[in-house]
């Protein structure tokens, strides 16, 4: 049968070797911060953005920008009922309410439309995330925040790279979040970044990052107020500069592989692939294929036959309101979160790392094959 396919594994050349190692000997000291200043640097300027802030998480720079915002006890976050948790942990960590609403069935991404039905007096922010690369309607959910007063947070973690027009995933809200965890087109291993064009927020969250001191603190030990503590390390940052240097390469290739699986999907009418908007060009962190109902294909059978052939293919995320922490709170999610219940059913992620090879593919494709003639 071969080797087992996993569904992601980084890039890592000579280039990350060397910064890393380069990092490990010599940046301690006065050059603790050095990797780290220029990792926060390029990316800003990758990005188009003034301000960039390296964390050691996606979520942390996400519980950075919420808490820099205000957000606490008393007010509501809209998000989509499509989501790992991650994204909704800062919201509950900081003691606000999470509201849930459905997802785009053409995107997998947040129902403006149902946005605009939750906004109620106490809401607060609403989170924008570009699943698996795909983009969301940033322009109806800019409206809607404008609107009402609110702020509008992307959590890019899955869409570096993609585009809205000439504009960057992460760029385009109050703030930004990003994810380097080693499943991700760049990497740092684990890690995260918070960017932003505002100024007063970036001092914010700079003084919330280093646990309370305020930039223009000169006291050694002094803290200003309680903060956080989601820093990024000297070691990680050099793997980031060296993975920014091969951006374009990286997102590429993702945009390469997204292609042989949206061409193969199109063999079948009754498989969809990740949908690209119109104006926009696509993350591309994960494939996933999206199986019509008359065929019967669920996520268990699906699951079941990619082991079987020894590949590792994940499945789609389930909704936060199915879940433990949620369910009790949103036991009518099911009835009004339509697409987020029913798509997650009949969909499977697939292996997409850089170097995957003709051999890997038809293996793939070999399977979906297979289940396809037996329905």
């Amino acid at each position: 049968m071969g080797e087992t396919i996993p569904y992601t594994k980084p890039s890592i050349t000579e280039l990350e070797i060397a910064y890393a190692n380069d990092a490990a000997r010599m940046g301690w000291g006065s050059q603790c911060y050095a990797y780290i200043e220029r990792f926060e640097a390029g990316f800003a300027r990758y990005l188009g953005v003034k301000h960039a802030i390296a964390t050691s998480s996606c979520t942390g720079a996400l519980q950075l920008g919420m808490a820099a915002i205000g957000l606490g006890p008393g007010d509501e976050m809209i998000l989509a009922d499509t989501n790992w948790v991650a994204t909704v942990s800062p919201v509950v960590h900081l003691g606000a309410t999470p509201v849930f609403v459905d997802i785009l069935p053409d995107s997998w991404c947040l129902d403006p439309k149902a946005v605009s039905q939750a906004i109620t007096p106490r809401t607060r922010a609403i989170i924008a995330t570009h699943l698996y690369g795909n983009m969301a309607d940033m322009q109806a959910l800019r409206a809607l925040a404008d609107a009402h007063g609110l702020a509008l947070i992307e959590d890019a973690a899955e869409a570096l790279g993609g585009r809205i027009g000439d504009v960057h995933a992460g760029a385009m809200g109050d703030f930004g979040s990003f994810s380097f965890h080693g499943t991700k087109t760049l990497t740092t291993g684990e890690g995260g970044m918070f960017v932003t064009n505002d100024d007063a927020l970036y001092e914010r969250v700079l003084t919330l990052s280093n646990h309370g001191r305020a930039s223009g603190q000169i006291r050694q030990f002094f803290p200003d107020e309680v903060g956080f503590k989601f820093k990024m390390s000297n070691i990680q940052a050099a793997l980031g500069c060296a993975q920014l240097e091969r951006i374009d390469e990286l997102h590429a290739r993702k945009l390469e592989i997204l292609a042989r699986y949206q061409d193969y999907a199109a063999r079948y009418p009754e498989i969809g692939c990740n949908p690209v908007q119109p104006g926009c060009r696509s993350g591309a962190w994960m494939p996933n294929f999206v199986f019509d109902r008359e065929t019967g294909l669920d996520r268990a059978r699906l699951v079941e036959a990619f082991k079987a052939a020894d590949i590792d293919a994940r499945v789609f995320f389930y909704p936060l309101s199915a879940t433990p922490p949620f369910a009790e709170r949103h036991g009518d999610a099911r009835r009004r979160n339509v697409n987020a219940w029913d798509i997650p059913e009949r969909a499977i992620n697939l292996p997409s790392f850089h170097d995957m090879t003709d051999d890997h593919f038809d293996r793939v494709f070999g399977v979906i094959d297979a289940l396809m003639q037996q329905v």
